[in-house]
């Protein structure tokens, strides 16, 4: 794990005062196969789990194990795109793109957006956290244009009382260059040591 993100994710908490986890580590079938593995090395009270794995066979039964672990350890949980499976891990929801999910929303609502449009939309839709990514050239996109520092940071000042997340090639040696208005990281690879062990 990249411990200087770890560490700038501390200081973000305590500086801010933040009431929502500032490490986030995002699922990924492609690039952590195992997601336990990850989760049990985030460190706890500070950490918060988005679970994608939409197309995996097995989501529901690696959904309760995922949920029992962030339980334990206290760490948040968000489910991606369904209310439903949310409700029955009584975990938050994470929107595509801000896109509302059908079914009740659960107490914490996060959201991803890609540009001010997609903010607009997570902040009516009522996330109260959102990941604007990519802030970095990144893996799971290689190729595709990146935000940059600079254009993240006047982003989510646009943001609205809303708390904006850094996603998107996030390592700890590149915080700094977001400014005072990302209130979090989140990340794949750098959390998780590019794990290759298969979820059981």
């Amino acid at each position: 794990m990249d411990e200087q993100l770890i560490a700038a994710a501390r200081a973000v908490k305590r500086r801010r005062r933040c009431r929502h986890p500032t490490l986030w580590l995002f699922t990924d079938r492609a690039r952590l196969p195992d997601p336990i593995g990850a989760i049990a090395r985030l460190p706890p009270g500070l950490s918060g789990v988005v679970l994608r794995d939409d197309a995996a066979p097995d989501r529901a039964a690696l959904a309760a194990a995922v949920a029992k672990l962030c339980r334990r350890r206290r760490i948040a949980l968000v489910v991606a795109g369904d209310a439903r499976l949310a409700a029955r891990l009584h975990a938050g929801l994470h929107l595509r793109r801000g896109r509302v999910a059908p079914g009740r929303k659960p107490g914490l609502v996060t959201a991803s957006a890609h540009g001010r449009q997609e903010l607009v939309r997570a902040r009516r839709a009522g996330a109260g956290l959102v990941f604007l990514s990519p802030a970095f050239p990144t893996a799971s996109h290689p190729g595709a244009p990146a935000l940059g520092p600079v254009r993240w940071a006047a982003l989510a000042r646009l943001a609205g009382g809303v708390q904006v997340v850094a996603l998107g090639g996030i390592e700890g040696r590149r915080m700094r260059a977001l400014g005072p208005a990302c209130r979090g990281v989140a990340a794949i690879g750098a959390l998780s040591n590019q794990c290759h062990t298969v979820w059981r």
